[in-house]
């Protein structure tokens, strides 16, 4: 599913397309897709949001699939062995950050689906160190949110440093918080959500959420840190009065409406956090998958074929998904 042009979702701007199969360099595996999960970084890059890099462009980043071919310099996996590819495909390995452990934030970090071709696709390659293992008793539907939606979540709610127990704030309740919502619970933290969609408030409930409303200052009580999720910088004043003193608020997306003006005393006195999460480590991707496979971690997803991707990103765009979109490759 082919982008060529920066338009609104609602105009399909994916074409189903033949394109020849990507070309493997020594260092990079080829991978037969068998899914790949929809997230709203997608929608924020073919709507133009972001900083507009590669035309034309497959978009993609949360991919599973079987190893069908090797570079000649590959070590690490074996062909037949199922894989992930994620957002982040390449970081420099020399820079400050990548130094420090922070590779997330490397200068000259790619990403998958942005900068380079994604899993939209029936083949895609990445380089072996980026790829990750998929544990067996995730299935590759469920394996596939879990390398951006998840990892981010996961990211966001490391960054809260919640005490244990703790309690969670969530604004907004779409894939990734779903997710993080399920990781918090199995870490022993009371989760409150704030959506105004109802099968959202549903699914909250389902998963464990301890209070469900639809207004962003109902909060019963105040929380220990909290995850804006949804792209809206309405939100951020609200999730600031949320948190107790010395909390911390995170902003978990890539694109954020502006934020308005905020005043010191009501949200950010007393030692208040606010920060940003931006892609994720290698590590991060590696705790997740960990985490979600003891603890039994399964997105609700929705699956829907390749050429299907359009309305699948509609879907998301008007809050009709619950969980995660699934795009199926045929013949995978």
């Amino acid at each position: 599913m082919l982008l060529t042009r920066y338009a609104p979702i609602e105009n399909r701007p994916l074409r189903l397309s033949d394109a020849p199969q990507p070309k493997l360099e020594a260092h990079q595996i080829l991978v037969h897709i068998h899914c790949s999960a929809i997230c709203r970084t997608d929608l924020h890059l073919i709507e133009g949001e972001l900083p507009q890099m590669m035309l034309p462009i497959i978009p993609g980043h949360q991919v599973v699939g079987i190893v069908e071919k090797l570079g000649a310099s590959c070590r690490r996996f074996k062909p037949g062995q199922r894989v992930g590819i994620a957002w982040l495909r390449h970081t420099c390995g020399r820079c400050e950050f990548c130094r420090t452990g922070r590779e997330n934030l490397c200068i000259f970090s790619r990403y998958t689906g942005y900068h380079e071709h994604g899993g939209y696709a029936e083949f895609a390659v990445v380089d072996e160190d980026f790829a990750y293992a998929i544990p067996q008793d995730l299935s590759d539907e469920e394996a596939a949110p879990l390398l951006c939606a998840g990892i981010i979540g996961y990211r966001a709610l490391k960054r809260c440093n919640l005490p244990t127990p703790g309690r969670l704030g969530i604004f907004g309740f779409g894939s990734s918080a779903h997710i993080t919502t399920q990781v918090a619970i199995y870490q022993g933290s009371q989760v409150y959500v704030a959506t105004r969609s109802r099968s959202h408030q549903e699914l909250a409930r389902r998963l464990g959420a301890s209070w469900v409303g639809d207004t962003c200052d109902s909060f019963p009580e105040l929380v220990d840190g909290a995850i804006v999720f949804a792209p809206v910088g309405q939100i951020v004043p609200y999730a600031l009065r949320a948190v107790k003193k010395g909390g911390t608020v995170v902003l978990a997306g890539i694109y954020m409406t502006p934020i308005p003006q905020l005043d010191y005393e009501p949200h950010l006195f007393h030692e208040k956090n606010l920060c940003s999460v931006e892609a994720n480590t290698r590590q991060d991707g590696e705790e997740l998958l960990q985490i979600a496979s003891q603890a039994g971690i399964k997105p609700t997803i929705t699956t829907f074929g390749l050429a299907e991707a359009n309305e699948a990103l509609i879907r998301l765009k008007h809050d009709q998904l619950n969980g995660t979109g699934v795009l199926t490759v045929a013949g995978s």
